[in-house]
């Protein structure tokens, strides 16, 4: 970390109105402010919160009475200025933006300047300690967000019309954001020893998820129109293609032929690097790019197609573009095709070795047949030819236009409609009774071109790997049918749907499938989201024709439901939670009060039967004081004296009741719910040493004290007491998930057959170690000690959902991709993964 900043001039502008910045600049920054405001101000009063909790507890925690005495009086102090620190935070965050222009100029690289000795001065260890601190949050979090910082430097150069900034110059960059912290938390008026307690609750709440929403600013100042697609994508270099039995130089500069590079997607980029370079599908490497593959060819993909789909279904396609990246799926199809030809044939020659000739042109024939996916012909590539070398030269093919299928397509939607007991449609079954009903009116050889067949074939795998995902029998799975036909017509108007994550088709796929995702349970499902789908999957197929504005409208209404459903969640949630802290509040008053009678019978020795009534019936009435009053009343107070004269009475030597005692024992029982007649009899038997009651015997008051239900008794049946102890594997499961926040969604796994369940961790309490979960609709599904969680992690058997699993429908696409490259490098592993 570089020194810090100097401070700005006496002139620079404090607000962003007043900037001296271009009107569009201006009005960016102005958007970026309201975008992030709401985040920093959520998070900085999460940290205040953590930090309130934190000096409460050292406060507790401390071994003399001057420092507890100094401690209350930062507890007082914070409590009195903790609403100044979020508008001096976010006032100088916007100092920060307007003068986005006015940054220091970077180091020199000529050399470091000459010490003079004069210039040393002494520093307090307070600024050096403060300093060692927020330097290690700043460098760690550099280090973990190394990407997007890359990325958002880039943009931010743009926005000051500079060069890319440093990570130190980002305004919100990890040093920005701990010196802007340090200057805020000044207004606390906190020691040294709080204020660095301070930064670690800010690192806790305020930059445990920076990576992540470094991310999200870089997605709105795309959207924003600041380097729209900007990505860092580190690229193997291109060499010249060279003759046989020559080896290719190094390219000068290049480290084992690999450098990384930042490609915009979907404008110009620099002359350094060009769309053109990542998607024109191996030209310069000598695999031949060109145009898509047509119909009997079967090329291979090679580093350039390779290249062109690392970032398909993420970049957003613009002009051209689209067309050559397509270009590459059909490539990576079409080189997946012809490897499944050489293993069908290479299988069909062994198993005929012993055949014969005979047996050798059944296999070739064989071979040449097994490439014609989806039924239709002429996608054999070179083995299919020489299959049928000897065979009389087909009819020439007549292919089918795309608004003439789109048209088949329309006219299909209510033949091959869902029936009742018959198996649900594939996308390959709508494929071949179209081609049955084209066959039908146009002859025998009509057939699909080769970017409609592809698109087919492409759709057809990644349903595959949708279904994978679903439950078969979620309403989900039926309404995914019913969107095949107008899926399909959208992937065939616009090749862009393959490309572009945010395509309207495929936000309503993601929706449908989401809602019958493998990992709900039954209770999750939601009736009135069910309803709203069919709804919306029903509009699509009654309206759509091409216009796109039909899938955007159906998200509309869904995404209304939806947003609705969440805010129900949150409240239901947050009922959950206030309801598991009352009953951890009430497991450790419970503790407190069998702690201050233990305390209290630490040098007296009462009976045993006197021993069960302090612990259960006075027991409730600590409990009680504590949960209603707290350890700093004078009713709490009222009541240790009175415990302590319980314990000095049952233990004296004189037998003689006390009155006085006993109206206090009366009075307090009946204020938790005893009986009239059995808070006597318990007061008489805490207020003398006498062992016989004329009144109630013994064993009747046992009886009835075992009848009555005792305060917070099923929440302390709930709490589960560790035996064993941890297992260094589980000791790190345990040290990993005190530190997660609320709101970390976990997998747990439910069966033999690994279905897992998603929960999501709503709260858990640090001294307890008691932990809530929740559902996606914010309903308890379960409470789990943080010890039987760790150990079930430590078995595998629960795991954090990380946010790189995404949506389904990109999940489903990515392991398209990789099937499909597989596929082409002939590996046997994913097979099975083929439509």
């Amino acid at each position: 970390m570089s020194a810090a900043r100097p401070p700005s001039p006496s002139i620079a502008p404090a607000t962003l109105a007043s900037a001296p910045l271009p009107p569009r600049v201006r009005r960016i920054l102005q958007r970026l402010l309201e975008y992030i405001t709401p985040d920093f101000i959520t998070s900085l009063n999460a940290m205040l919160g953590e930090f309130d909790h934190m000096l409460f507890k050292q406060t507790e925690l401390a071994r003399t009475s001057q420092r507890q005495a100094e401690q209350f009086a930062n507890l007082r102090t914070f409590q009195r200025n903790r609403g100044e620190l979020v508008p001096h935070f976010l006032m100088a965050l916007q100092a920060e933006l307007a003068n986005l222009r006015q940054r220091p100029a970077p180091p020199s690289e000529d050399g470091p300047a000459p010490v003079e000795f004069r210039t040393l001065t002494l520093v307090e260890d307070a600024v050096m300690d403060q300093q060692i601190v927020l330097r290690e949050i700043a460098r760690r979090h550099e280090y973990r967000s190394t990407n997007p910082m890359l990325l958002l430097g880039q943009r931010f150069g743009v926005l000051a019309g500079t060069p890319a900034f440093e990570p130190e110059q980002l305004p919100v960059g990890p040093q920005a954001l701990c010196r802007l912290l340090r200057d805020a938390g000044a207004t606390l008026d906190l020691d040294l020893e709080s204020q660095l307690l301070l930064y670690r609750a800010f690192d806790q709440k305020v930059m445990h998820n920076y990576s992540e929403w470094l991310q999200a600013l870089n997605q709105f100042l795309s959207d924003e129109g600041v380097l729209p697609g900007l990505v860092y994508m580190p690229r193997r270099a291109r060499l010249p293609p060279a003759a046989p039995g020559t080896r290719k130089p190094p390219m000068p500069g290049a480290a084992d032929g690999v450098r990384p590079l930042t490609s915009w997607h979907g404008q110009a980029a620099p002359s350094w690097h060009t769309v053109e370079e990542l998607r024109d599908g191996g030209a310069g490497t000598g695999g031949g790019a060109g145009a898509a593959p047509e119909a009997g060819t079967a090329g291979t993909a090679g580093p350039g197609g390779m290249a062109a789909l690392a970032g398909l279904g993420n970049a957003p396609a613009a002009g051209g573009g689209e067309q050559g990246s397509f270009s590459a799926l059909q490539q990576l199809l079409s080189a997946g095709r012809a490897a499944a030809v050489m293993q069908h044939a290479g299988a069909s020659a062994a198993a005929a070795a012993g055949a014969g000739p005979a047996g050798s042109t059944a296999g070739a024939a064989d071979a040449g047949q097994s490439s014609q996916p989806g039924g239709h012909p002429g996608q054999s590539g070179g083995a299919a030819g020489a299959a049928g070398a000897n065979a009389a030269a087909p009819a020439p093919r007549k292919l089918m236009a795309t608004p003439e299928v789109l048209d088949t397509l329309r006219s299909l939607q209510q033949v091959v409609a869902r029936e009742p007991g018959r198996a649900r449609r594939r996308v390959q079954d709508l494929q071949q009774a179209m081609l049955e009903k084209i066959r039908a009116e146009h002859g025998p050889q009509a057939a699909l071109a080769s970017a409609d067949s592809d698109t087919f074939e492409l759709l057809g795998l990644l349903y595959d790997q949708i279904e994978r995902e679903v439950k078969q029998d979620a309403p989900a799975a039926d309404l995914l049918v019913d969107l095949q036909v107008p899926v399909v017509q959208a992937a065939l108007r616009d090749r862009d749907f393959f490309l572009r994550a945010q395509h309207p088709a495929r936000e309503l796929l993601n929706t449908v499938a989401e809602s019958g995702a493998t990992w709900l349970a039954d209770d999750e499902v939601d009736p009135q989201l069910v309803g709203k789908l069919h709804e919306a999957v029903e509009q699509v197929v009654n309206e759509y024709d091409g216009d796109e504005s039909v899938f955007e409208k159906a998200n509309q209404n869904v995404d209304h439901h939806l947003q609705a459903a969440a805010r129900k969640a949150e409240l239901a949630e947050r009922r959950q939670v206030e309801a598991a802290r009352g009953k951890d509040r009430l497991i450790l008053a419970k503790q407190r009060a069998a702690d201050t009678i233990e305390t209290a019978l630490r040098d007296h020795k009462p009976q045993k039967f006197v021993l069960a009534l302090l612990n259960q019936a006075w027991a409730d009435v600590l409990t009680l004081t504590l949960l209603r009053n707290g350890d700093t009343s004078n009713e709490w107070a009222e009541h240790l004296q009175t415990t302590l004269q319980i314990a000095a009475a049952t233990t004296a030597s004189d037998p003689a009741p006390n009155p006085e005692l006993a109206a206090k024992v009366e009075k307090a029982l009946a204020q938790v719910g005893y009986h009239e007649d059995e808070a006597a009899a318990i007061a008489r038997r805490l207020s003398s040493a006498e062992s016989d009651d004329e009144t109630t015997s013994r064993t009747e008051l046992t009886a009835r004290l075992k009848a009555r239900a005792r305060l917070g008794e099923q929440a302390a049946e709930t709490r589960k007491k560790r035996t064993e102890p941890r297992t260094p594997r589980e000791q790190q499961c345990y040290d990993y998930l005190r530190t997660l926040p609320f709101g970390t969604w976990f997998e747990f796994t439910k069966n033999q057959q690994g279905d897992v369940q998603r929960q999501r961790l709503s709260w858990y309490s640090p001294v307890t170690g008691n932990a809530l979960f929740v559902n996606q609709r914010g309903q308890r599904v379960g409470e789990h000690s943080l010890d039987h969680i760790a150990h079930l992690m430590a078995k595998g058997q629960a795991q954090v959902v990380t946010t790189d699993k995404g949506r389904l429908i990109d999940r489903a696409w990515n392991a398209t991709l990789k099937a499909l490259r597989g596929l082409a490098g002939g590996r046997d592993d994913i097979a099975g993964a083929q439509a």
